[in-house]
This record gives structure tokens, C-alpha cells and sequence, in this order.
């Protein structure tokens, strides 16, 4: 059974600065994609980055793109989730989330991940 628990998150200024953390356990695949997710109240949850740990291949939704980097420790088994130049919009609740597959295609929709963790909270406010 694939587990995930999510840290790093808090309060932060805006144009501060987060890392996430995703730490996995239980695989039984050698491949699989793991995928960001957040969801902010009122809001449907989004995907917002995925790695393929195939080749390593990285996503980004646009609103992210450029101050977000997704990346992973295999020795640790943990993805991480780099947040820099935060704006408010970015408050959330962040999830991290596993498909068994090569390909990160579908995520910003969550097609068939799964394995949520319980999330952590990002608030950026002054």
C-alpha cells in the first residue's frame, strides 16, 4: 500500500520562499509518476507540477511556471516542491499524489492519481 505524507508548508510573505516535501513509501512499481496538487477553499484541486521517474521529465501548470521546480531523491524516496517568488493566489492546501505510470499526461486533472496525502497548508500573506 502507497503511502505519502506531505510537509513544508506555512505562512510566508508574498515573493517568499517554500519547499514541500513528499515522502513515499510502499511501492511495489519501479515506475510511476507523482504529481502536486492544491485545492483552495471554494476552489476544485489542481494539478500544479509532476515528475516522471522514468527520465525525470518535469511539468508545470503556466500560473507556476518559472517559480515552481519539482524535483526528487530517489535515496530518500522523496519528491520535493520548490516555491519561490509566492503570490497570494498560491494559498492552498498541497497535496502529492501517485499514478502507476510512465507519464506525467492527465495530471493537471488528477486522471487516475491517487494515494492523496492529508496535505499541507501554504499561506502567503502580508
Amino acid at each position: 500500500q502507497v503511502q505519502l505524507v506531505e510537509s513544508g508548508g506555512g505562512l510566508v510573505q508574498p515573493g517568499g520562499s517554500l519547499r514541500l516535501s513528499c515522502a513515499a513509501s510502499g511501492f511495489t512499481r519501479n515506475y510511476y509518476a507523482i504529481g502536486w496538487f492544491r485545492q483552495a477553499p471554494g476552489q476544485e484541486r489542481e494539478g500544479v507540477s509532476c515528475i516522471e521517474t522514468g527520465d525525470g521529465s518535469t511539468h508545470y501548470a503556466d500560473s507556476v511556471k518559472g517559480r515552481f521546480t519539482i524535483s526528487r531523491d530517489n535515496a530518500k524516496n522523496t519528491v520535493y516542491l520548490q516555491m519561490n517568488s509566492l503570490k497570494p493566489e498560491d494559498t492552498a492546501v498541497y497535496y502529492c499524489a501517485i499514478r502507476p505510470t510512465y507519464y506525467c499526461s492527465g495530471y493537471r486533472e488528477g486522471v487516475d492519481f491517487g494515494s492523496y496525502g492529508q496535505g499541507t497548508q501554504v499561506t502567503v500573506s502580508s
